[in-house]
């Protein structure tokens, strides 16, 4: 199943919420620091329920860690800066998903990081800043492992 990153993620529930997403969808998360919260946090642990062990997740120091974790998979930014749709990629199951934190998105030095395959976007309607970052993982996720046949789903 797909990689997703999570770089510097601030907000521990949206946080839970993807490892959460994890543990039901076989994506192995990626956490990149710094993050804005204590693993221990309590709304980290919440959003997650009881699937923390059923997640398959690994903190890196920075991005280049990160990428070095998964030498050659192509790299897809979600930002709202390209008319590239989420939808129209061919994912694979080695494919990484890569969201940037909450108030910000992506910095420009990621976004423009020789490894970056391509810049994606989630539509919405226009004048809007963006989506909840857990809700923009659902969706790429949900969108991957569709496009992959539902590979390990139970009926």
């Amino acid at each position: 199943m797909v990689h997703v990153f999570l770089h510097e993620p601030a907000i521990a529930g949206n946080t839970g919420n993807a490892i959460r997403l994890s543990a039901v969808t076989g994506a192995h998360l990626h956490l990149i620091e710094p993050l804005g919260f204590d693993l221990e946090d309590a709304k980290l642990r919440r959003a997650g329920l009881d699937y923390h062990d059923l997640a398959d997740v690994s903190i890196h120091s920075g991005i280049e860690q990160a990428f070095a974790a998964i030498p050659g998979a192509r790299v897809f930014a979600f930002t709202s800066g390209t008319d590239v749709s989420f939808e129209s990629i061919e994912y694979t199951r080695e494919d990484v998903l890569l969201f940037g934190t909450e108030p910000t998105g992506l910095p420009e030095e990621v976004m423009d990081h020789p490894r970056i395959t391509s810049r994606v976007r989630i539509p919405m309607l226009p004048a809007r800043r963006s989506l909840n970052l857990a809700n923009a993982v659902s969706i790429a996720v949900y969108e991957a492992w569709r496009q992959l046949g539902y590979d390990g789903a139970g009926a």
